[in-house]
């Protein structure tokens, strides 16, 4: 799906979450990122694959207090 230069981390790769952003609802906790990952506000992931990724921490920089 990426078409940067260089290539963003791959959905399957650990970086996977430091991918462009495409998309996002920062009201509804979401963001797109361009190796199709839906990351949440709560730092769940949502993989192509369907895999989810249970969250790792509290919040994001971005997400409202």
């Amino acid at each position: 799906m990426c078409t940067h230069q260089p290539a963003c981390p791959t959905a399957d790769s650990p970086g996977r979450d430091a991918a462009h952003a495409i998309a996002h609802k920062f009201e509804q906790g979401w963001v797109l990122l361009c190796n199709g990952v839906l990351f949440f506000a709560d730092t769940g992931e949502l993989l192509p694959n369907g895999q989810v990724i249970a969250p790792r921490r509290t919040s994001w920089a971005g997400a409202p207090v």
